[in-house]
C-alpha cells in the first residue's frame, strides 16, 4: 500500500514504516503530524485518485537537519569583482506511522 501526498508544496511517495525527508515542517521531534491532502492511494491493486480519495497520512517527526552546502560563486573577469555565497537548505526528516 502506498499513497501520493502533497507536503510543503511538492509530491511524495509514501509506504508505511518510511523515512524521508521533506522541507521544513513547524513542530519539535517526536510530534506527529498529519496530512490531509492526499493525491492517489493504492491498496494493494485498487487505486483511488482525485476528489475519491478519503485518507490521512500520519507521521512522526524524527528531527530537523540542514541538507549539504551548496556555492554561488559569481566573478566578473578583469574588473575585480568576486562574490562567494553559501547556503544550506532546512529539511524535516519524517517517519510515515500509518495511510488510514
Amino acid at each position: 500500500m502506498f499513497a501520493v501526498v502533497k507536503i510543503a508544496g511538492q509530491q511524495f511517495k509514501v509506504e508505511k514504516d518510511q523515512t524521508l525527508y521533506v522541507p521544513q515542517l513547524s513542530g519539535n521531534a517526536g510530534d506527529k503530524v498529519e496530512f490531509a491532502e492526499v493525491l492517489l492511494v493504492d491498496n494493494n491493486g485498487s487505486l483511488s485518485a482525485g476528489d475519491a480519495v478519503k485518507a490521512v497520512v500520519k507521521a512522526e517527526i524524527v528531527d530537523h537537519l540542514q541538507g549539504d552546502k551548496v556555492i554561488a560563486f559569481k566573478m566578473k573577469r578583469r574588473k575585480g569583482f568576486r562574490k562567494k555565497l553559501g547556503h544550506r537548505k532546512h529539511f524535516t526528516k519524517i517517519k510515515i506511522n500509518e495511510i488510514a
